[in-house]
């Protein structure tokens, strides 16, 4: 297994980190893998939470304590120096190894080209992928990711592989720069169609991250989700921008004209302004709701990301670390 200590890389001209990733950037981020814990809250005899009391065997067997005989434990398991020495049976209590599979769901569709602060959605969701990845990695747990471009999705296995990681890394800056304004979704890559896709691979005991804005996302999704939740753990992270809930007031004053490829509206009234921010903070309130409700299933937080640049930061401390 290759060296998972921090890699050196050359100093190279980049383009704005705040509009594009790059590969040296997401290599970088495993300096700040460190300090927090995916899954903190999933109890641990649950048979996902990796590395501790499961019923499905794995690397090994961690003792865990010793203690006194109980009514139905295994008698090959009593200790008998211990049982001899006290004149009271002793058993040694093991648990199973097991590593957690991680399945990263990352978004590089067209509309997460888009910010009203200071760091595009993509770039936050590439960072907060690559930022789980190398924290998965040094678990030693096995990740994979799943990348939705704006032609295809490209899935990839879980693997250990350090290397294997870093290419991954390196198709994920691909379908970054891939970006623009100009950028169109082709109907394959839509929310409901990757959801379809990920319910076909029949996953299980599988923890599955799944970064974007969510746009797209319908109630059948939600039950997709739910159905996929009974036997593996979903992680929501949303990426918002505040645009995306509620429009400024001055935009009725600035000529604009909105549109999703399709249809177009201009914002010239205060009226206009007024409902599209509505209709806005009505769908993101509900999207937000329904994904609450689906992490509570399991005790888990639902994240909520800004562009403003703390993403890091941010998700650090959603998922217990400092």
């Amino acid at each position: 297994m290759p060296n998972q200590s921090t890699l050196s890389i050359p100093n190279i001209k980049t383009l704005d980190k705040r509009v594009y990733s790059s590969y040296p950037d997401l290599v970088r981020l495993q300096n700040q893998a460190m300090s927090f814990t995916l899954l903190p809250h999933l109890h641990a005899a649950n048979s996902m939470s990796g590395r501790h009391l499961s019923l499905f065997r794995g690397r090994g067997l961690n003792f865990e304590e010793l203690r006194h005989y109980q009514l139905g434990d295994d008698i090959r398991s009593l200790d008998w120096k211990v049982t001899m020495r006290t004149g009271k049976p002793h058993v040694r209590v093991y648990s199973e190894e097991k590593d957690r599979h991680f399945l990263i769901l990352v978004d590089q569709r067209s509309g997460m080209f888009f910010s009203s602060q200071h760091t595009m959605k993509s770039v936050v969701a590439a960072e907060i992928a690559a930022l789980s990845a190398w924290r998965i990695l040094k678990d030693g747990d096995r990740v994979g990711l799943c990348i939705a471009g704006t032609r295809q999705v490209q899935w990839q296995s879980a693997s250990r592989s350090q290397a294997k990681l870093l290419t991954q890394l390196k198709q994920l800056e691909t379908y970054n720069q891939r970006l623009s304004v100009a950028s169109v979704d082709e109907p394959q890559v839509s929310f409901s169609h990757w959801l379809r896709e990920l319910s076909s691979r029949a996953l299980k005991q599988t923890t599955i991250l799944v970064i974007s804005d969510w746009s797209g996302c319908s109630e059948q999704d939600i039950r997709h989700l739910k159905q996929l939740q009974q036997h593996n753990d979903i992680l929501s992270v949303m990426v918002l921008d505040p645009f995306e809930a509620q429009l400024p007031e001055e935009v009725a004053y600035q000529g604009w004209v909105v549109g999703d490829g399709t249809h177009q509206l201009s914002l010239d009234s205060r009226q206009k302004v007024s409902k599209a921010s509505q209709y806005l903070f009505d769908q993101k309130r509900k999207q937000l709701q329904h994904l609450t409700r689906l992490m509570a299933i399991k005790q888990l937080p639902n994240i909520v990301l800004s562009t403003d640049g703390t993403h890091i930061s941010a998700y650090k401390r959603a998922v217990g670390g400092v």
